[in-house]
């Protein structure tokens, strides 16, 4: 396989969906969506995730040093859109349907309908020139009881069918292109 040379991508390294809740200073709940999330190992099971740029979502992370993240599915893709492509900083943005609910360990808001909610605490901040890469511990994780089946792995994923992105496009759990950023908002009744 011939190779070529390119700036800076990440187009074919597809990631996860996650939308982050938080509480903003008056105590509404805000969710912003996002990518960069992975896990580490620092003696027990952990997250990584950085955000660049001034977001709401940012703030309230900084100020109050907890989030969730709940997975993005099928079923929450045009939602997860919307909260993704609306800024925190629109009054109007949060003035959707949604079913929110709270976490059991933080006090942090969840998405009901999201088969995985992780709870999480920011252990360490790494401010970078124009992003906050967060270290954070699981604190719990709140998870649709039907995952607990004997299923396995492949057929629960199929079912939750969770979203990843790469390239501005958002991709089913089997690779299919689901449109791209800004698009599945656009079925949503406000």
């Amino acid at each position: 396989m011939s190779k070529i040379s390119m700036n800076p991508n990440n187009d074919y390294c597809p990631q996860t969906l996650f939308l982050y809740g938080t509480y903003d200073e008056n105590g509404n709940p805000d969710f912003g969506l996002f990518c960069w999330l992975s896990y580490i190992w620092d003696g027990e099971l952990g997250v990584m995730c950085c955000m660049g740029g001034d977001k709401l979502t940012k703030r309230n992370i900084e100020r109050d040093k907890v989030f969730s993240a709940n997975l993005v599915t099928e079923e929450l893709l045009a939602v997860a859109d919307y909260l993704g492509c609306v800024s925190g900083k629109n009054p109007d943005k949060m003035k959707i349907d949604l079913d929110i609910g709270k976490g059991e360990v933080l006090n942090v808001p969840i998405l009901n309908k999201s088969p995985v909610s992780y709870e999480l605490e920011v252990t360490d901040f790494i401010s970078k020139h124009d992003g906050k890469v967060m270290l954070c511990k699981i604190r719990n994780v709140l998870q649709d009881e039907s995952l607990s089946s004997d299923e396995t792995v492949e057929q629960k994923l199929a079912r939750i069918a969770p979203i990843r992105t790469t390239a501005k496009t958002y991709l089913s759990y089997d690779g299919k292109a689901l449109g791209m950023w800004g698009e599945p908002m656009k079925t949503i009744k406000k």
